[in-house]
């Protein structure tokens, strides 16, 4: 496992480029709410650390990880952004709908970054279990939308060149 002795939520803030002139996205997914708003949380709180005002921050709710593509792809058209944080979280159950919410997600986000100038950033858990999701999601390995909102700074600056 990846996250075993390793904290999502610790950076070196003195590596982070200046985000004070960014405008970010972030879709979240209302599907496992208590996960998803967690990781929401410590995305926008990573990024207001970093300089981001709040007024730079646009959320848009959408009912499950599998709309947050579409959620993204129309922000991507509609928004001016540098960078789009989508925030899911999907745990196992007992039949392989994980399986093909999981995969159409990735490659659906993959496919966003392939296609656009404006990077979209996943931030979705894919979790076996809720415990482990509790754990990457403020939790005891921290917060998995810190991670991803120092990931979408980086990829906003990396447009800049």
């Amino acid at each position: 496992m990846a996250t075993v002795n390793k904290n999502l939520s610790t950076y070196d803030k003195a590596t982070i480029p200046n985000a004070k002139n960014f405008r970010f996205g972030i879709v979240v997914s209302e599907w496992n709410e208590n996960i998803t708003e967690g990781l929401c949380k410590g995305a926008i709180a990573a990024l207001t650390e970093n300089g981001v005002t709040e007024a730079n921050i646009i959320r848009w709710n959408v009912p499950g990880s599998y709309e947050l593509v579409y959620g993204a792809k129309h922000m991507q058209k509609t928004q001016e952004v540098d960078a789009i944080i989508a925030i899911g979280s999907v745990i196992q159950g007992e039949t392989k709908h994980f399986d093909f919410v999981c995969s159409a997600t990735a490659h659906g986000i993959k496919d966003l970054n392939v296609n656009s100038d404006i990077p979209v950033i996943f931030c979705v858990l894919t979790d076996n279990t809720l415990q482990q999701a509790i754990d990457r999601s403020g939790g005891i390995h921290g917060n998995k939308g810190i991670e991803a909102a120092i990931a979408a700074i980086k990829m906003a600056a990396l447009r800049t060149f």
